[in-house]
């Protein structure tokens, strides 16, 4: 029996339309890389500055935390911290800005699938999380009496992308749900920035009260920032194998939930 030709000219879509979805990341990727001076270089060097005021705060290798100098200990848990951050900030614009600006039917209208949409745009924050974790890096390895050497590589590369792919599904939650510039400021304001700094970045979390190590253990971000440190100093304040399950399953539970939301359209096709 013989196969029906589709006719010249005519699109055809297997079951994942790999161009749209190709199209989609570049897009999202060239858009934060236009302004890459705010978006990439702008967060390495505030993030050296909170390194260097740290450093001369409390000396060059005096106070130990974990076994190692303080700025040995700082430097993993401020390169994932802006990871994270911009992350977050790269996913939760792009939806938004498209509601403000009319310009939301360009993610509704072609042909692309909900899970399409929903990994071209966490695939987007998740290399600019890349990208300015590695400008990062590079700036505190060649910084004086700083030691960045990489200890366990999987740990880096497990926690680094989970945490950044975390974020960055918190991010289109948000960008889903703000009505305007705002709302998503007030997120990252009164939610992101706290968790991120009372997470165990700039101390160990076993020398707090145990009142506050249970309250630590209950912020997902210091699964994210000690697993990554891990990766570097070869020592955490919590065990490995417990955060790794722990962020795989908060993964699971907030890509389920961004998929419902993006699917229903709520917020976005009204």
């Amino acid at each position: 029996m013989n196969q029906i030709q589709p006719k010249l000219g005519a699109t055809k879509i297997n079951r994942v339309n790999w161009v749209g979805l190709k199209t989609l990341y570049l897009k999202e990727v060239r858009r934060f890389m236009k302004v890459q001076l705010q978006t990439i270089w702008a967060p390495a060097i505030t993030t050296l500055l909170f390194l260097v005021i740290f450093i001369v705060a409390l000396g060059r290798g005096d106070y130990i935390v974990l076994g190692q100098p303080f700025a040995n200990f700082l430097a993993p848990g401020l390169i994932i911290m802006g990871m994270i951050q911009n992350a977050f900030a790269n996913s939760s614009f792009a939806l938004l800005v498209g509601k403000i600006q009319g310009t939301i039917v360009d993610y509704l209208m072609p042909p692309l699938s909900t899970l399409e949409i929903l990994v071209a745009m966490v695939g987007a924050a998740v290399t600019r999380a890349i990208f300015v974790g590695l400008t990062i890096w590079l700036a505190m390895f060649l910084w004086p009496d700083v030691d960045v050497s990489i200890t366990y590589i999987w740990a880096i590369l497990y926690f680094g992308l989970m945490g950044s792919i975390f974020i960055a599904l918190l991010g289109i939650m948000t960008s889903i749900w703000a009505e305007k510039f705002d709302h998503a400021a007030a997120i990252t304001n009164f939610v992101i920035a706290p968790l991120s700094l009372l997470s165990g970045t700039f101390y160990a979390v076993d020398r707090l009260s145990p009142l506050f190590q249970s309250i630590s253990h209950g912020n997902p971000f210091f699964y994210i920032i000690s697993g990554f440190r891990y990766g570097f100093i070869g020592q955490a304040d919590m065990n490995i194998t417990l955060g790794a399950i722990v962020i795989l399953l908060l993964n699971i539970v907030v890509a389920t939930l961004s998929f419902l939301l993006l699917k229903s359209g709520w917020k976005l096709k009204n």
